[in-house]
């Protein structure tokens, strides 16, 4: 049983870490070449990284469907906040003395938890429009490069 409780631990200590960072992303198609890209962070995503991965998915979704460049005509960031206090748990330790007939004693409580701790939740969002060629007016991202650089950045291994 204690083996069983173990690898249950050490499965759900590895599941922290490999999602430490996951958000989730959503993809909506506007037009035949332009699309949103929307991603919502978790407690544990930095508001760069929220950027990151919208521009990272941005890229992909471009090369998915066929494409060389992305323009963005419209970003989006923004941050919830939230909130956890922990329970607050007290407890009493009382000592007592007999000397005769009488009874004494002290008591000692200790409060423990009560913490209240504030995070926040990134999103991002990015109105894309992909293209074959690079325009000749106006910055157009390489989606090749852009999703080379963020996976690098991050570590990301392509599949």
């Amino acid at each position: 049983m204690k083996k069983l409780a173990m690898i249950a631990l050490v499965i759900g200590l590895q599941s922290c870490t490999t999602h430490h960072n996951t958000g989730r992303f959503s993809v909506t198609q506007l037009e035949e070449s332009v699309y949103q890209v929307n991603y919502r962070g978790n407690a544990h995503t930095s508001t760069e990284e929220a950027s990151d991965f919208t521009l990272l998915r941005s890229a992909e979704l471009t090369i998915e469907k066929g494409y060389t460049y992305f323009m963005i005509v419209d970003s989006r960031n923004d941050t919830k906040l939230g909130s956890y206090t922990t329970p607050r748990t007290s407890v009493t330790n009382l000592n007592l003395n007999k000397s005769g007939g009488t009874t004494y004693g002290t008591a000692t409580t200790n409060s423990y938890g009560g913490q209240t701790f504030i995070f926040s939740k990134p999103s991002a969002a990015n109105t894309i429009v992909c293209l074959k060629e690079k325009p000749r007016e106006g910055f157009a991202y390489n989606a090749e490069m852009v999703a080379k650089s963020l996976s690098e950045k991050y570590g990301i291994k392509k599949k």
